[in-house]
């Protein structure tokens, strides 16, 4: 799990850099870029080949699809709860609808495995202090904590998905091979570290901006995206590292963007001078934060500063990287190992 979030992350290094047209290289098809979760998911009985052993990877996963997945995700974990880390069996999740979201599957997931009041829990501190998420913001930041979402990389970025799009089968199969490939530590830890999610009292202009950045829950990670469609010449809306920052700051408009000069991490770190960097204990609501294998003295090269996010308060963070927009702990995951700094542009 560890290196599908680090990939992303070291792209930041060049996200300034030009691509290639998308056009001049050549893409696999939309439902069968990893045919060996398909595979997994239908020896495992989680779904099924619906004609002629053709998986369909591209199809829109229809409800009755997505309830026989749980149905049979329930009976793998009802054999012995207790290893999912659950005190009795789970009922099976199901859905009405006759097509189902990115959101709508990740929601019928977590619920399977337990985890629904996690992501009540989630929800509910981040609508106390005022930061107005969507209706899913919780049960995003448990599903991509438990790295159930795809990204896809340099050249089929243009079939990511964003939250509210209708989910294909070939995502789905992803998402239950990864389920699988966790096992039930993987739940337990999720349990253990996102209940203790908390938020501090914000200020105006704090909610201004995170409530920016929270909005974008579940956004791709796109290599050099900066905005939330095409307009900046990419194939798909969504943000590298450093582009989710320049989203909130820079695209948004706030006058606080305007302090912001440099586009790649490196640059936004280096910018500033190195007795205005802050070290953890220093830490406010929207302060950006650098990661790499820079020290607070060291001088900030594209080298040693290779991913940057935004601070949310009380250790948490979100982030553009292996799970596109999504939210972790500073200490406690692979982003307390390599931060080096943080910069206050918010008064």
């Amino acid at each position: 799990m560890l290196s599908r979030r680090l990939f992303p992350t070291l792209a930041c290094l060049i996200a300034g850099a030009g691509l290639a047209p998308a056009s001049a290289i050549a893409k696999p098809g939309l439902g069968n870029w990893d045919n060996g979760a398909q595979h997994q998911v239908v020896r495992a009985g989680l779904m099924s080949d619906p004609v002629g052993r053709n998986f369909e990877g591209a199809a829109r996963l229809t409800g009755a699809q997505a309830n026989s997945a749980m149905s049979a995700l329930a009976a793998e974990i009802n054999r012995d709860p207790s290893a999912w880390g659950l005190q009795q069996q789970v009922p099976v999740v199901r859905t009405r609808r006759p097509v189902v979201t990115v959101t709508g599957f990740d929601a019928m997931a977590v619920d399977q495995l337990g985890l629904a009041d996690v992501a009540a829990h989630v929800q509910q501190v981040t609508v106390q202090v005022g930061l107005r998420p969507s209706a899913f913001y919780g049960t995003e930041v448990v599903a991509r904590f438990l790295g159930l979402r795809h990204e896809q990389s340099v050249p089929t970025e243009q079939f990511d998905l964003f939250p509210t799009d209708q989910i294909t089968r070939a995502e789905a199969a992803w998402s239950l091979a990864q389920i699988l490939g966790n096992g039930s530590w993987s739940d337990s830890y999720a349990r253990q570290t996102l209940t203790a999610y908390q938020l501090p009292t914000m200020n105006t202009d704090q909610l201004t901006a995170l409530g920016i950045a929270v909005s974008r829950i579940g956004y791709p990670y796109i290599w050099g995206g900066t905005t939330d469609n095409t307009a900046d010449g990419l194939p798909h809306g969504g943000f590298d590292c450093s582009g989710f920052v320049w989203r909130v700051y820079k695209i948004s408009g706030l006058p606080w963007g305007e302090q912001i000069h440099g586009r790649t991490a490196a640059q936004m770190a280096g910018e500033i001078p190195r007795r205005q960097r802050l070290r953890y204990a220093q830490l406010q609501p929207g302060d950006i934060l650098f990661f790499g294998t820079a020290h607070l003295n060291s001088t900030a090269t594209e080298a040693n500063i290779i991913h940057a996010g935004i601070y949310l308060g009380d250790n948490w963070v979100i982030n553009s990287s292996g799970q596109g927009v999504y939210v972790l702990p500073l200490k406690g995951s692979w982003l307390g190992d390599q931060f080096a700094w943080g910069r206050r542009v918010l008064p």
